[in-house]
């Protein structure tokens, strides 16, 4: 059964079937129900704005969980990279003088930025399936199915990625 991204019936179905899986894969990422809610709406939005045709229920679903996994592995590549650097700041003495919120929200940007060009870097292959191996329950054969490729070559990218994100953050 064709499904077509932006019909609503289609719509509707895929998101009833749907929505439930990606949740519980967002909040597993997130640890945040809010914005693993927030994650899966925003992925339902591109999958309708984007008014693709998929062969299947299941495509529809391996789509979704790509976006959302990919939307919900950013964030918390944010919000680590932003710990990452708290922890840094709060290792330099600070003289006594106090960071203004301005100066906080300056360096919160900053890192943000930082972090998702990171993320941005990596090549689609590689940043599919170490957001899929990383994020979800899915195993090393769910990730091959999903995305046409054998199970050795999932694992190669999934170690070329870790080597090339970590290469790419050590940098910054």
């Amino acid at each position: 059964m064709e499904i077509q991204s932006n019909d609503e019936r289609a719509f509707r179905q895929v998101y009833e079937q749907v929505f439930p899986v990606l949740m519980r894969v967002v909040y597993h990422v997130t640890n945040n129900q809010d914005l693993a809610e927030e994650i899966c709406q925003e992925a339902f939005i591109r999958f309708f704005d984007k008014a693709m045709e998929f062969p299947s229920l299941d495509d529809a679903k391996y789509w979704l969980i790509r976006v959302s996994k990919n939307l919900a592995i950013n964030q918390v590549k944010r919000k680590s990279r932003e710990m990452n650097m708290v922890d840094k700041l709060k290792k330099y003495p600070t003289n006594g003088a106090n960071h203004t919120d301005g100066s906080s929200v300056l360096m919160e940007k900053e890192t943000k930025k930082l972090v998702q060009d990171a993320i941005d870097q990596l090549p689609e292959k590689f940043r599919l399936v170490i957001v899929m191996k990383e994020y979800t329950d899915m195993d090393y054969k769910q990730i091959a199915q999903v995305l046409h490729i054998s199970e050795s070559n999932v694992k190669v990218r999934v170690y070329r990625a870790r080597k090339m994100l970590e290469s790419i953050l050590s940098q910054e």
